[in-house]
């Protein structure tokens, strides 16, 4: 289970240390237990961005085709491996596939003395 910290109003669920993701890489939580990832997080330009592991094209479709793997081979577009979506990192804008126009949903994070956190 994520620990679970708050900052304002809002609470915040602990994912990982910032630096375990690295240039061009994705990866996988699960912080309600669920069983499933429910979002990722992929560093893209030195940007952490967070988004629901969710294909707008089918609601609830997850995206990756095994853990942790969101992206394309060259880590350059995050992939709906269910439809051939492709999806710009940093914005979630979908350029290919039968979502076209259409975004992933963005989830809110924060990095506090190095750890990656997400809004609940």
């Amino acid at each position: 289970m994520a620990t679970t910290r708050e900052a304002g109003s809002a609470a915040l669920l602990r994912l990982c240390r910032a630096d375990e993701i690295g240039e061009a890489q994705s990866r996988g939580f699960d912080p309600d237990d669920e069983g499933q990832d429910s979002l990722f997080v992929v560093r893209w330009q030195g940007q952490l961005h967070g988004w629901r592991n969710a294909c707008p094209h089918i609601d609830g479709a997850p995206m990756a085709w095994r853990r942790d793997a969101y992206l394309n081979a060259e880590g350059t577009r995050i992939v709906c491996h269910a439809h051939g979506a492709e999806f710009v990192p940093d914005t979630g804008l979908c350029v290919q596939g039968p979502c076209r126009g259409e975004r992933l949903s963005r989830l809110e994070l924060v990095v506090i003395d190095g750890e990656l956190f997400v809004t609940s």
